[in-house]
């Protein structure tokens, strides 16, 4: 005989944050930390504590995530610093390399695993007495005039839950291929290979962004070797997939080169499609951070981080009236109108570098004029370093 489902009301409160994840625990952690009572936010995530700290992805974080993830106390974490980040293109003249060192600053980013940037938030939000509900998956949303119900269903029990809030954030986006359209929408035809691999002749601390005829192919510096995000066609994707490792590390070898020596050794390889998927949206008592606002091409790495400067942003806005929470629209309002710029230039700049190198024949005229670019922006200062300031810390007007 089934168990009954069970109907359980939680405790009213002021914001809750629908997504565990690094942004959503970064927002608690922030708004706590700027006045807002831990016992007036509440957490959502489908996971549990453990598979999350589990969670091996490697994660790219700018100096300026780093920044925020230190004011909502939740750094140091373990990872490898990115130093120098080495931007060429497969075949044609051109490369441009930033330093670190010429902006005085410690790191351009680091380099860490999901589950290890996710430890030390877990820890903090405990110590704040912040409360994540887990495992709980939100199954609607209604909003009303003076509050927003969340209905909510434990993934294995069948057990509801609902309770309401002022405002809900919706921070958990997924990938691209479980989401429903937005305002902003393009199937990129390509799939991102994730896995480790060590090489013979590491760079410490160097970072590459190599643009191929297929897509970009980031190597990113990690523990004893490298983070690999591969962007290919899906008819490549399924052939590197199925390749043994001898076969998929000649592969690399060929589409990467020899700037780190032969390469040795390669984790278990994993993939996901890619896609931009858009909307700044908020109504009276809703805003979306993060993914679940914009899905971008992984180039250049800009997704997470993009998703912490919203969480920074939101976290001032909303304690700024933190006395009138209970008529948010105000504080989303001006949230919306201050991510506006940040949000529009990098969405624009993934989906512009996306779109022509994954469509543009290798050996045409445009390939070769994106070579040179790059050799404008390694010699021309100031472009190098409106470039590099995105890459860091985003758009500030």
């Amino acid at each position: 005989m089934m168990k009954p489902t069970t109907h359980a009301i939680i405790n009213d409160v002021d914001i809750a944050i629908c997504g565990a994840g690094p942004a959503g625990q970064a927002l608690a952690l922030l708004l706590h930390k700027q006045g807002i009572a831990a016992d007036r936010i509440a957490l959502f995530d489908g996971k549990t504590s453990a598979q999350a700290e589990q969670d091996a992805r490697s994660i790219a974080l700018s100096a300026g995530s780093q920044q925020i993830l230190e004011m909502a106390g939740s750094w140091p974490v373990k990872a490898t610093q990115i130093s120098e980040i080495h931007v060429s293109r497969r075949g044609h003249f051109g490369r441009s390399l930033i330093k670190a060192n010429d902006y005085a600053v410690p790191a351009l980013g680091y380099v860490a695993r999901y589950g290890d940037i996710i430890a030390p938030m877990q820890r903090e939000i405990a110590h704040a007495g912040i409360r994540i509900h887990r495992p709980l998956l939100v199954s609607s949303l209604d909003e009303a005039g003076d509050h927003v119900r969340l209905n909510l269903q434990h993934p294995v029990t069948g057990d509801n839950i609902s309770m309401s809030a002022n405002v809900v954030v919706q921070a958990e986006g997924g990938t691209f291929s479980d989401q429903s359209a937005r305002t902003h929408r393009h199937d990129y035809q390509q799939i991102a290979i994730i896995a480790h691999v060590t090489s013979d002749q590491p760079l410490l601390h160097r970072a590459f962004e190599r643009f191929t005829e297929q897509g970009p192919l980031a190597l990113l510096p990690q523990e004893d070797g490298y983070a690999l995000v591969w962007c290919v066609r899906p008819t490549v994707a399924e052939q590197l997939l199925a390749a043994d490792d001898l076969h998929f590390k000649q592969a690399l070898q060929q589409a990467f080169g020899n700037r780190i020596g032969q390469l040795q050794k390669v984790s278990e390889r994993v993939s996901y499609p890619l896609g931009l998927n858009a909307q700044a949206h908020a109504t009276a008592r809703t805003v979306s951070i993060g993914n679940a606002a914009q899905t971008l091409h992984p180039v250049a790495g800009q997704g997470l981080n993009l998703g912490l400067r919203d969480t920074f942003v939101l976290a001032r806005c909303l304690s700024r009236h933190a006395h009138q929470l209970d008529q948010p629209a105000a504080a989303l309002e001006q949230f919306i109108r201050q991510r506006q710029a940040d949000r529009n230039i990098t969405i624009r700049l993934t989906d512009t570098l996306a779109r022509i190198f994954a469509s543009t024949p290798d050996g045409s005229l445009t390939q070769s004029l994106l070579g040179l670019g790059l050799s404008v922006v390694d010699i021309y200062k100031p472009a190098r370093d409106v470039l590099a300031g995105h890459m860091m810390y985003g758009w500030r007007e």
